[in-house]
């Protein structure tokens, strides 16, 4: 019994171990085929690192506002006669808006003027018999004076109807209007809003670092989402002589030119303040950058010769680089490769480094400097 089950078990180890075998020959002929296998070539689009000369920028996020701007008001209390403005107009410097009822004012002027005609009848009366001696010369300046007396009386009145006549201060774009006909206005009480859109002033601010870089007349270049595919450009006009305790940074004022009013008060920009100097500069597009946490990189095409076929492909070589501004769809360069360079441009987060790769650029984008998206 014992000499059958030894020989039992000698059979069931050459049993596992022809199994074993057979595997590991499996195992061995995969492996020698996997290290033989050559995957095939990516396809890749390129773009050239081309050098280009361009002006540096500040940038900032401004706001525009009028040069003038106003709430205009009642100056005096009283009741709405007439509105002589359609909300959204566009005002002449010194055009009615709004006119207040004035009949007691009126009624007060004439009255003034019938005691004015009276002072100045008696003041010629006084004069006459002065030149004859038969007044004093105190009652003749009291006549005097009393004509004096209603005539301010009467310009006074007449202010207080031209206060109740409200007027334009200024050519600009009026608002929506907050008055009714017929209804009673306090002092200071809001009728329209009053803006000068052409030119606007846009404010904004920059760290005190680039103090010594800023002065008037220095260019500015002004984008908003409310127009994409418009840039507005204007010219630094004012700067705070005081840097903010708070933030450090150096308040600036923008004038620009605004045709058609499309910058309005209020409205948030983009603002980009061009340096005078120009630099020399390497340019690649944005979609060429592989970031990563520990340091952007690019990936660089080169010929390599095949060892067994002799036959010469395209491969990657992967370079880490440090990038400067950016710019529409580029990005500056600042070190790692040099102009001349061919670099994949899209798709870089698919590829590792050595991958053989084939270029169509059939279906390449085209970075440009000021990008104007059909669907912004």
């Amino acid at each position: 019994m014992t000499k059958k089950i030894i020989l039992t078990i000698v059979g069931l180890l050459i049993l596992v171990g022809s199994l074993a075998g057979l595997k590991l020959s499996q195992f061995q002929t995969m492996m020698a085929q996997g290290a033989q296998f050559t995957p095939p070539p990516e396809t890749v689009t390129t773009a050239e690192v081309k050098p280009d000369r361009w002006q540096p920028t500040l940038t900032a996020i401004g706001s525009v506002t009028a040069v003038q701007g106003v709430m205009v008001s009642a100056e005096i209390s009283g009741t709405v006669e007439n509105i002589a403005f359609e909300s959204g107009a566009i005002a002449k410097a010194g055009e009615l808006l709004v006119e207040l009822d004035t009949a007691i004012e009126q009624a007060q002027l004439r009255s003034a003027a019938a005691s004015a005609d009276l002072a100045r009848a008696n003041l010629d009366r006084a004069r006459t018999m002065r030149a004859k001696n038969m007044v004093s010369a105190a009652d003749a300046d009291a006549a005097e004076a009393q004509a004096k007396q209603t005539l301010a009386q009467m310009d006074n009145i007449r202010a207080a109807i031209a206060k109740k006549t409200i007027r334009a201060p200024f050519a600009g774009r009026l608002g929506i209007r907050q008055v009714n006909l017929g209804q009673f206005l306090d002092n200071g009480a809001a009728i329209v809003t009053l803006q000068s859109l052409d030119p606007v002033y846009v404010d904004f601010a920059l760290p005190q670092r680039y103090l010594s870089q800023l002065g008037a007349g220095m260019a500015v270049r002004v984008a908003t989402d409310a127009f994409p595919q418009q840039t507005f450009e204007g010219k630094i006009t004012a700067i705070s002589p005081e840097v903010d305790s708070v933030t450090r940074n150096v308040r600036l004022q923008a004038t620009l030119a605004n045709p058609g009013g499309r910058l309005q008060p209020g409205m948030y920009v983009e603002v980009a303040a061009v340096l005078p100097k120009i630099e020399q500069v390497l340019l690649i597009p944005a979609t060429a950058v592989l970031y990563a946490p520990y340091g952007d990189s690019v990936f660089v095409i080169e010929d390599k010769k095949d060892e067994k076929t002799g036959a010469v492909g395209k491969v990657l070589n992967q370079k880490f680089v440090r990038l400067g501004p950016a710019r529409g769809d580029f990005v500056v360069v600042a070190s790692g490769i040099e102009a001349g360079q061919t670099l994949v441009s899209t798709g870089v987060f698919k590829l590792r480094n050595g991958m053989s790769v084939v270029v169509n650029n059939a279906l390449a984008p085209q970075p440009q400097l000021a990008p104007t998206p059909a669907n912004s």
